[in-house]
Protein backbone atom coordinates (compact mmCIF):
# COMPACT_ATOMS: atom_id res chain seq x y z
CA UNK A 1 0.00 0.00 0.00
CA UNK A 2 2.60 2.27 0.75
CA UNK A 3 4.56 2.88 -2.18
CA UNK A 4 6.72 6.45 -0.99
CA UNK A 5 9.30 6.46 1.64
CA UNK A 6 11.06 8.73 3.47
CA UNK A 7 13.99 7.11 4.74
CA UNK A 8 17.05 6.06 3.54
CA UNK A 9 17.71 2.23 5.49
CA UNK A 10 20.92 0.79 4.18
CA UNK A 11 19.69 -3.01 5.07
CA UNK A 12 16.23 -2.26 3.51
CA UNK A 13 15.76 -3.87 -0.36
CA UNK A 14 12.22 -3.14 -1.42
CA UNK A 15 10.48 -5.29 -4.30
CA UNK A 16 7.17 -4.53 -5.46
CA UNK A 17 5.81 -6.91 -8.33
CA UNK A 18 6.77 -9.89 -10.08
CA UNK A 19 8.03 -10.87 -6.29
CA UNK A 20 8.66 -14.86 -5.77
CA UNK A 21 6.23 -15.50 -3.57
CA UNK A 22 9.34 -17.41 -1.75
CA UNK A 23 10.37 -14.48 -0.64
CA UNK A 24 8.74 -14.23 2.90
CA UNK A 25 10.52 -11.53 4.28
CA UNK A 26 9.94 -7.80 5.39
CA UNK A 27 9.62 -4.47 2.10
CA UNK A 28 8.05 -7.82 -0.39
CA UNK A 29 4.85 -7.14 -1.81
CA UNK A 30 3.23 -8.44 -5.09
CA UNK A 31 1.82 -5.40 -5.96
CA UNK A 32 0.98 -1.84 -4.75
CA UNK A 33 -3.22 -1.28 -4.29
CA UNK A 34 -5.40 1.35 -4.21
CA UNK A 35 -8.07 2.10 -1.57
CA UNK A 36 -10.94 0.55 -3.06
CA UNK A 37 -8.44 -2.71 -3.85
CA UNK A 38 -7.67 -2.66 -0.27
CA UNK A 39 -10.72 -2.59 0.53
CA UNK A 40 -12.02 -5.16 -1.81
CA UNK A 41 -9.01 -7.59 -0.21
CA UNK A 42 -9.96 -7.11 3.34
CA UNK A 43 -13.28 -8.18 2.77
CA UNK A 44 -12.27 -11.77 0.78
CA UNK A 45 -9.96 -12.30 3.88
CA UNK A 46 -12.30 -12.03 5.97
CA UNK A 47 -14.57 -14.56 4.06
CA UNK A 48 -11.76 -16.83 3.83
CA UNK A 49 -10.08 -16.44 7.46
CA UNK A 50 -13.01 -15.27 9.73
CA UNK A 51 -10.80 -15.01 12.47
CA UNK A 52 -8.99 -12.26 11.39
CA UNK A 53 -9.41 -9.27 13.83
CA UNK A 54 -6.39 -6.87 12.62
CA UNK A 55 -5.78 -5.12 9.26
CA UNK A 56 -2.33 -3.21 8.87
CA UNK A 57 -0.14 -1.42 6.30
CA UNK A 58 3.13 -2.40 6.78
CA UNK A 59 4.90 -0.89 3.19
CA UNK A 60 7.29 -1.87 1.53
CA UNK A 61 7.39 2.02 1.91
CA UNK A 62 6.53 4.06 4.68
CA UNK A 63 3.02 4.57 5.15
CA UNK A 64 2.92 7.76 6.35
CA UNK A 65 4.16 9.23 3.50
CA UNK A 66 1.05 8.15 1.52
CA UNK A 67 -1.96 9.72 1.30
CA UNK A 68 -3.65 6.59 0.51
CA UNK A 69 -2.74 5.02 3.51
CA UNK A 70 -5.54 7.53 5.11
CA UNK A 71 -8.13 7.11 2.77
CA UNK A 72 -7.66 2.76 3.22
CA UNK A 73 -8.02 3.21 7.49
CA UNK A 74 -10.70 5.56 6.53
CA UNK A 75 -12.85 2.88 4.14
CA UNK A 76 -11.59 0.11 6.20
CA UNK A 77 -12.97 2.02 9.75
CA UNK A 78 -16.43 2.61 7.80
CA UNK A 79 -16.77 -0.98 6.96
CA UNK A 80 -15.41 -2.86 9.63
CA UNK A 81 -15.20 -0.27 12.96
CA UNK A 82 -14.73 -3.61 14.98
CA UNK A 83 -11.34 -4.49 13.29
CA UNK A 84 -8.04 -3.15 14.93
CA UNK A 85 -6.24 -1.00 12.59
CA UNK A 86 -2.88 -1.05 12.84
CA UNK A 87 0.44 0.36 10.54
CA UNK A 88 4.05 0.48 10.79
CA UNK A 89 6.07 3.35 10.37
CA UNK A 90 9.52 4.95 10.67
CA UNK A 91 7.97 7.50 13.29
CA UNK A 92 9.18 10.32 11.19
CA UNK A 93 5.81 11.66 10.75
CA UNK A 94 4.24 10.06 13.12
CA UNK A 95 3.78 13.02 15.88
CA UNK A 96 1.97 14.97 13.56
CA UNK A 97 -0.13 12.22 12.43
CA UNK A 98 -1.39 10.73 15.80
CA UNK A 99 -4.41 12.98 15.90
CA UNK A 100 -6.32 11.86 11.70
CA UNK A 101 -4.67 7.91 12.62
CA UNK A 102 -7.01 8.19 15.98
CA UNK A 103 -9.77 9.46 14.45
CA UNK A 104 -9.57 7.06 11.59
CA UNK A 105 -9.77 4.16 14.50
CA UNK A 106 -6.23 3.39 14.25
CA UNK A 107 -5.51 1.34 17.56
CA UNK A 108 -1.84 0.02 17.30
CA UNK A 109 1.44 1.28 16.17
CA UNK A 110 4.56 -0.61 15.16
CA UNK A 111 7.81 2.07 15.46
CA UNK A 112 11.27 1.02 14.00
CA UNK A 113 13.69 2.17 15.97
CA UNK A 114 17.33 0.83 15.72
CA UNK A 115 19.12 3.22 17.74
CA UNK A 116 18.78 6.55 19.85
CA UNK A 117 22.85 7.68 19.12
CA UNK A 118 22.97 9.75 16.03
CA UNK A 119 26.75 8.03 15.46
CA UNK A 120 24.85 5.11 14.55
CA UNK A 121 21.89 6.21 12.89
CA UNK A 122 24.94 7.76 10.47
CA UNK A 123 25.52 4.27 9.88
CA UNK A 124 22.49 2.61 9.83
CA UNK A 125 20.72 5.56 7.36
CA UNK A 126 21.66 6.98 4.47
CA UNK A 127 19.11 9.83 4.19
CA UNK A 128 15.94 10.91 5.43
CA UNK A 129 13.62 13.54 3.87
CA UNK A 130 12.40 15.95 6.58
CA UNK A 131 10.14 18.85 6.11
CA UNK A 132 10.73 18.67 2.09
CA UNK A 133 14.40 18.58 2.84
CA UNK A 134 16.88 16.39 1.89
CA UNK A 135 19.29 15.42 4.84
CA UNK A 136 22.25 13.09 4.86
CA UNK A 137 25.12 12.22 7.21
CA UNK A 138 24.70 13.11 10.55
CA UNK A 139 22.29 15.86 9.78
CA UNK A 140 20.06 13.34 8.73
CA UNK A 141 21.09 10.63 11.96
CA UNK A 142 20.22 13.60 14.44
CA UNK A 143 17.09 14.32 12.86
CA UNK A 144 15.59 10.72 12.61
CA UNK A 145 16.92 10.38 16.74
CA UNK A 146 14.92 13.62 17.67
CA UNK A 147 11.76 12.03 16.42
CA UNK A 148 11.19 8.50 16.93
CA UNK A 149 11.79 7.92 20.47
CA UNK A 150 9.23 11.28 20.90
CA UNK A 151 6.85 9.73 18.37
CA UNK A 152 6.90 6.96 20.55
CA UNK A 153 5.53 9.01 23.32
CA UNK A 154 3.09 11.21 21.49
CA UNK A 155 1.32 7.88 20.13
CA UNK A 156 1.27 6.27 24.07
CA UNK A 157 0.10 9.17 25.32
CA UNK A 158 -3.12 9.62 22.89
CA UNK A 159 -3.94 6.02 24.01
CA UNK A 160 -1.95 4.10 20.95
CA UNK A 161 -0.48 0.66 21.87
CA UNK A 162 3.15 0.84 20.75
CA UNK A 163 5.39 -1.60 19.72
CA UNK A 164 8.70 -0.95 18.88
CA UNK A 165 11.03 -2.43 16.14
CA UNK A 166 14.58 -3.34 16.71
CA UNK A 167 16.81 -4.62 14.08
CA UNK A 168 19.28 -6.18 15.61
CA UNK A 169 22.68 -5.55 13.37
CA UNK A 170 26.16 -6.83 14.69
CA UNK A 171 28.36 -4.70 15.00
CA UNK A 172 26.70 -1.66 14.58
CA UNK A 173 23.77 -1.12 17.16
CA UNK A 174 23.91 -4.83 19.68
CA UNK A 175 25.66 -2.97 22.63
CA UNK A 176 23.15 -0.32 22.34
CA UNK A 177 19.96 -2.83 22.75
CA UNK A 178 19.73 -2.15 26.32
CA UNK A 179 19.14 1.58 26.02
CA UNK A 180 16.68 1.49 23.20
CA UNK A 181 14.34 -0.67 25.38
CA UNK A 182 14.69 1.44 28.14
CA UNK A 183 14.49 4.76 26.09
CA UNK A 184 11.46 3.35 24.60
CA UNK A 185 9.27 2.08 27.18
CA UNK A 186 10.35 5.49 29.49
CA UNK A 187 8.42 6.88 26.40
CA UNK A 188 5.16 4.31 26.50
CA UNK A 189 5.80 1.81 24.71
CA UNK A 190 4.16 -1.76 25.50
CA UNK A 191 6.43 -4.10 23.80
CA UNK A 192 9.73 -4.82 21.96
CA UNK A 193 10.51 -6.99 18.59
CA UNK A 194 14.24 -7.83 18.30
CA UNK A 195 14.75 -8.68 14.85
CA UNK A 196 17.56 -10.19 13.23
CA UNK A 197 19.36 -8.52 10.75
CA UNK A 198 18.67 -9.81 7.07
CA UNK A 199 22.29 -9.17 4.83
CA UNK A 200 20.37 -6.51 2.12
CA UNK A 201 21.17 -3.11 0.37
CA UNK A 202 23.87 -1.59 1.51
CA UNK A 203 24.17 -4.19 4.20
CA UNK A 204 24.34 -7.11 2.09
CA UNK A 205 27.71 -8.06 3.35
CA UNK A 206 26.72 -7.75 6.97
CA UNK A 207 26.27 -10.92 8.63
CA UNK A 208 22.89 -11.58 10.61
CA UNK A 209 22.79 -12.39 14.33
CA UNK A 210 23.54 -15.70 15.67
CA UNK A 211 20.99 -17.69 17.89
CA UNK A 212 22.83 -17.03 20.97
CA UNK A 213 23.05 -12.81 20.13
CA UNK A 214 19.74 -12.57 19.27
CA UNK A 215 18.84 -14.56 22.68
CA UNK A 216 21.52 -12.28 24.61
CA UNK A 217 19.97 -9.00 22.86
CA UNK A 218 16.22 -10.15 24.22
CA UNK A 219 17.34 -10.84 27.70
CA UNK A 220 19.47 -7.47 28.12
CA UNK A 221 16.71 -5.46 26.63
CA UNK A 222 13.82 -7.87 28.52
CA UNK A 223 14.70 -5.99 31.92
CA UNK A 224 13.18 -3.05 30.42
CA UNK A 225 10.01 -4.37 28.11
CA UNK A 226 8.15 -7.10 27.50
CA UNK A 227 9.45 -9.05 24.31
CA UNK A 228 7.79 -10.15 21.02
CA UNK A 229 9.78 -13.20 19.93
CA UNK A 230 7.14 -15.40 17.55
CA UNK A 231 8.35 -12.87 14.69
CA UNK A 232 8.58 -14.73 11.78
CA UNK A 233 9.92 -11.76 9.25
CA UNK A 234 6.80 -11.98 7.05
CA UNK A 235 5.87 -10.08 3.73
CA UNK A 236 4.23 -6.83 3.74
CA UNK A 237 1.43 -8.33 1.91
CA UNK A 238 0.75 -11.61 4.69
CA UNK A 239 -2.72 -12.84 5.14
CA UNK A 240 -3.49 -14.91 8.19
CA UNK A 241 -1.37 -16.34 10.63
CA UNK A 242 2.75 -16.87 9.33
CA UNK A 243 3.36 -20.35 10.11
CA UNK A 244 -0.43 -21.78 9.70
CA UNK A 245 -0.76 -24.16 6.90
CA UNK A 246 -3.94 -22.49 6.12
CA UNK A 247 -3.07 -18.79 6.19
CA UNK A 248 -2.21 -17.13 2.56
CA UNK A 249 1.07 -15.39 2.73
CA UNK A 250 1.89 -13.14 -0.33
CA UNK A 251 -1.68 -12.40 -1.79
Amino acid sequence: MARKCNLGCNYCERLVGGASYHAYRPAVCDRIMSPAEALSCVKQCLLTVPELKVAGIAGPGEPLCNEETYRTLDLLHRSWPELILCLSTNGLLLSESVPRLTKLGVRTVTVTVNTTNPTTAAAIYSHAIIDRHLLTGLAAAEAIVERQIPSVRRAADAGLLVKVNTILMPGINEREIGRIARAARDAGACVQNIIPLIPLGRFGSSRPPSCLELREARRKAGRFLDQFALCRQCRADSVGIPGRLDSTLGR
